[in-house]
């Protein structure tokens, strides 16, 4: 993407459909006047005369208590420096939508327009009482240290200042690993910091907590090596001043087991890091170029232990890692402070983590056979689901144990199932897809790229790395809205009705027309069908030409699904296509089948249909809990849509007795575990979260999925094919450009799995 459409595509995001990230949202009832009574005069002021009795009920009668203000006066924003407090406001709207999403935390971003350190400090302090908790963020230094030591110690609510508490914490964790593979003991590394900043200086502070000597650590910044003859360092620098003057840093790192980068691109050398002592540990954490490149740094050294701040390299020190489950912890147990003890179990529990059996979605969302714990996994993945279950306790309970938690907890098995519902409000499934689609992207034809928002798409999907685009259509629309957007890639542009194709359509026409000769199809309706786009997008992918295609935005799902049906067919063993729509509701991803295809399932049908949307649902790495519904609770209705259900669940409970599904049941008892344990606790779906469901026709599927997404805006991936034999997906007639970059992924994750399934069954 060039930069003109990157920044325009930037502030669109940023002003559409409303302008910022956040929003307020009332988790209160208030359709009637009985409501509004409650939620203001007179019934609001019950709580208040009991917040005036005992300060604590703002607690238990306010949101304080899961409330935290990302503070900032725009000093040091990211990589921008002093823009001021209103510049910074997007930033600060951003870790407010990080602290919702990965740990379920509500946030007011606050921009505090002003450079004075005591105003700062007064204001923050002033505003404290509406908070649980207190983020600062982007606030330069050394100007940074005094204002979080100062709140620290004046107020009553956990503060941390994330840019150097969180790269510390996160390096830690990984440091600690690195070492412990390294076969070295942490009291004789030496170690060399390049940058002398907040964050480094942190990671200092917290690697000497850990034990490393402080006469082990060599700190430079951009003037050079720290040493006693710098008159200008800062109290905190001067910690670290035990350098020889004139000093370099080639000369420093000989030797050297750490090198810790917190500085600029591209300053650490082949020759300085051949320099280093046997297994050396260097995490290169400038963005986005590191110190030294990442290919080039393994390839110079085969024995390094190598992290960076980057997403696209093993071993990413990245902050959401910590700050959204540290100050969870903290909440939640209303700690007074954020303190070094629960820091230091933030660092323990990450590295433990690593050391862990790593789930499969994790697995399956990096595109690994298997994440072990070794020089290329030495922290969590942010991806990780486990993260909120593991830090968040560990830094509880080191609130606990240090005597500054207000409000202990005592039920850890109910806080960790707290703590998992806080993730059902999270569309980490997108992100998991988008992320495995980009470990192989594939060849994905665009049957309809001379639309707007179809080429939209494939442009996101091509920079994201997602796919690889192949664009059918009108080439020179094509070329004129590939400008228009700045899609300035070369990537291929066929059109089917031009004599530059006519080779190819001929050899695909001649193709399909042996195929299907024996069906009324002769070579001249072939060659006639092969000028339509679905039709000729389809040979490509039957032919290895493409990997996959995508198509439906401009035509009817019938009119689209034809051509595959004819040209792609079924997988091997498969008699039936169906289709699934993964929605991301406010319980977790559910999958509801079948969504387009067929009318009205035989039982037989519904028990294949469930089959195929168990092995979709496994692709995303979950593990099926179906609900087979109806208007009807094992064996209420004999009417013969309910019994057809009960007829299909028969069947998979003999045949496939490890398969979690159960039914006929009616849809509110499938979703109310509660209720569902209470009637019916000889159910398989007892005790379980359902997060699938099969409808016994298309018309209660259908209608089912649109409702839910038009009346609750809930966003969905789908419908996707089952049964087919190549990777074909077809998007919803007018679908947003956000639909079809997620359909595009599933198209090439798809492929993938094909591809895997193909190469097993060769060998």
């Amino acid at each position: 993407m060039n930069k003109y459409s990157k920044r325009r595509e930037a502030l669109l995001y940023h002003a559409k459909p409303a302008p910022g990230k956040i929003q307020v949202v009332p988790t209160k009832k208030y359709a009637t006047q009985r409501d509004l009574s409650l939620a203001y005069s007179p019934g609001v002021a019950e709580p208040c005369l009991e917040i005036a009795k005992d300060v604590n009920n703002v607690y238990k009668y306010t949101a304080k208590g899961n409330l935290v203000a990302v503070i900032s006066n725009g000093t040091a924003v990211l990589g921008l420096g002093d823009i001021g407090p209103e510049a910074s406001k997007p930033v600060m709207e951003g870790k407010a939508l990080l602290f919702k999403i990965f740990a379920g935390i509500d946030v007011f971003d606050i921009e505090i327009d002003t450079k004075d350190v005591d105003k700062f400090i007064e204001t923050v302090k002033n505003i404290a009482p509406t908070f649980g908790g207190i983020n600062l963020e982007d606030i330069k230094a050394p100007e940074s240290f005094e204002i979080e030591r100062r709140l620290v110690e004046e107020l009553n609510i956990p503060v941390m200042h994330d840019d150097q508490h969180g790269t510390a914490i996160i390096s830690s964790a990984a440091l600690l690993n690195a070492l412990e593979l390294a076969k070295k003991n942490i009291a004789d590394v030496k170690v060399v910091v390049s940058g002398a900043g907040s964050a480094a200086l942190a990671c200092a502070n917290l690697y000497i907590l850990l034990g490393i000597k402080p006469e082990n650590i060599v700190m430079f910044d951009s003037r050079g090596i720290l040493s006693p003859e710098r008159t200008t360092l800062s109290e905190l620098q001067k910690k670290y001043a035990n350098g020889k003057e004139g000093t370099t840093l080639e000369e420093a790192l000989v030797g050297a087991d750490i090198f810790l980068g917190l500085s600029a691109g591209n300053i650490l050398t082949p020759e300085m890091l051949l320099g280093m002592a046997k297994n050396p540990i260097v995490f290169a954490m400038a963005n986005p170029l590191p110190e030294i490149d990442y290919n080039l740094a393994i390839a110079t050294r085969k024995d390094i232990i190598m992290a960076t701040g980057r997403s696209d390299h093993p071993n990413q020190v990245n902050n959401v890692l910590g700050f959204p489950y540290i100050f969870r912890g903290a909440l939640d147990v209303r700690a007074t402070k954020i303190n070094e003890e629960m820091k230091m179990a933030a660092v323990r529990a990450l590295a433990e983590l690593a050391k862990e059996p790593v789930p499969e979605q994790v697995n399956i969302a990096y595109g690994e056979t298997r994440l072990n714990f070794g020089r290329d996994y030495i922290i969590p993945k942010p991806f990780d689901p486990r993260l909120i279950t593991k830090v968040a306790p560990a830094v509880a309970k080191a609130a606990m144990d240090s005597g500054v938690a207000l409000h202990p907890i005592t039920d850890w098995e109910k806080y960790e199932e707290e703590l998992l519902e806080r993730l059902g409000s999270d569309n980490k499934m997108v992100r998991l897809l988008t992320n495995r689609a980009k470990t192989e992207p594939k060849r994905v034809v665009f049957a309809e790229a001379d639309h707007l928002d179809v080429l939209k798409a494939a442009q996101i999907a091509y920079e994201e790395g997602i796919a690889h685009p192949i664009l059918l259509g009108n080439k020179e629309l094509i070329l004129e809205l590939k400008e228009e957007l700045g899609f300035d890639a070369d990537v291929p542009i066929f059109d089917p009705k031009t004599k530059e194709e006519d080779e190819r359509r001929m050899k695909y026409a001649d193709i399909y027309w042996k195929s299907r000769q024996r069906r009324g199809i002769s070579l001249l309706d072939a060659q006639k069908w092969m000028r339509e786009r679905n039709y000729f997008a389809a040979m490509m992918v039957n032919e290895g030409d493409a990997d996959a295609m995508v198509s439906g935005y401009s035509r009817s799902y019938p009119t689209t699904v034809k051509p595959l049906m004819q040209l792609i067919g079924k997988a091997p063993g498969i008699s039936l296509i169906a289709t699934t729509n993964m929605m991301m509701t406010n319980r977790g991803p559910m999958f509801l089948s079948d969504t387009a295809i067929n009318p009205n399932p035989t039982a037989d049908e519904l028990a294949k249909i469930a089959l195929m949307t168990a092995k979709t649902v496994r692709m995303f790495g979950m593990e099926p809990v179906i609900a087979m519904v109806s208007f009807s609770n094992f064996g209420s209705s004999s009417h013969e849509s309910a019994t057809k259900v009960r007829q299909a669940v028969a069947y998979l409970h003999e045949y496939y007795p490890d398969l979690i599904v159960d039914g006929e049941i009616q849809t509110d008892f499938a979703l109310n575990p509660e209720m569902l344990k209470n009637k019916f606790p000889f159910s398989k779906l007892a005790g379980k979260k359902v997060n699938t469901l099969v409808f016994p026709n298309l018309e209660a599927a259908n209608i089912n999925y649109k409702l839910l997404k038009e009346l609750y805006k809930v966003d969905s991936i789908g419908p996707i094919m089952l049964g087919m034999s190549k990777a074909v997906h077809i998007f919803q007639l007018g679908a947003s450009v956000e639909e079809m970059v997620n359909m595009v992924a599933v198209a090439v994750v798809d492929a993938q799995e094909k591809d895997k399934r193909k190469k097993v069954s060769e060998k």
